[in-house]
């Protein structure tokens, strides 16, 4: 891979993961218990110290004089490559929860194949992020359970979230040209080849949750490529009204 193909690639990884922290930390101070709010804190936590590490990996790569601080405050909707599901509002604690089974799910199976990568900085940071991963995955797997289990309304309203959410899954498996060069390279990861283990890994909570299981249909995609849905550019207004309005500004 080029310095610009790794560039790219890293940005993909930084930036779900800096725009899905920063959505989660909205439950800060909103969670329906003590304990989930601190715990989808931590959550949101983690997953924007990893965005951390990979985009300033990514800023070092592309050697312009940037930092992830400038990546991740002075770039516009376009320029950010993350996962469209990292980007959805977080409704209700039923929606937040199955978006995050869903995306956990299939997280954890992309940095498991992603720490025998060639690439000693993918692999190191595929071998620390799993270990948080797989705690998130398991967080969500257990309230799956517990809401669709529950109640009939909290069945009803956590199969909505799972139809809705659903259609932005497809985007996570789709290969594209970038995918295939770092796959083939040793570098990334073959994402069609986790499809089979992603619906073997939430297929078994979905039906103990007591839920249906939604069927593949049309999927939403590009934002990979830069199209986003109408949500990240207020993630941003919100995220970046610091540094857009002071700028260089330091803590």
């Amino acid at each position: 891979m080029t310095k610009e193909q790794i560039f790219e690639y890293a940005l993909r990884i930084g930036d779900t993961s800096l725009i899905y922290g920063q959505r989660l930390s909205e439950w800060c101070g909103h969670g329906p218990a003590l304990e989930e709010d601190i715990a989808l804190t931590n959550t949101a936590l983690d997953y924007l110290g990893q965005a951390t590490n990979m985009l300033k990996y990514a800023a070092e790569i592309e050697n312009l004089g940037r930092d992830e601080d400038q990546l991740a405050f002075l770039r516009d909707v376009p320029d950010f490559k993350n996962l469209l599901i990292a980007e959805l509002p977080n409704g209700d604690y039923g929606y937040t929860i199955a978006r995050q089974f869903l995306f956990t799910s299939f997280y954890y199976l992309f940095l498991r194949e992603l720490s025998n990568s060639k690439n000693e900085f993918f692999k190191g940071f595929a071998e620390k992020s799993i270990k948080e991963v797989r705690y998130h995955w398991q967080h969500s797997a257990d309230w799956m359970k517990r809401l669709g289990d529950g109640t009939e309304e909290s069945n009803q309203r956590l199969q909505t979230a799972l139809n809705e959410i659903w259609e932005f899954t497809g985007e996570m498996f789709l290969n594209d040209a970038l995918d295939e060069v770092a796959f083939e390279s040793g570098i990334g990861v073959n994402l069609s080849l986790l499809k089979s283990d992603w619906d073997l890994m939430i297929s078994s909570i979905i039906r103990e949750a007591t839920l249906e299981k939604p069927v593949d249909a049309w999927f939403h995609k590009g934002g990979k490529h830069g199209k986003h849905t109408e949500h990240l550019g207020y993630i941003l207004a919100d995220m970046q009204f610091l540094q857009r309005t002071y700028p260089n500004s330091k803590w």
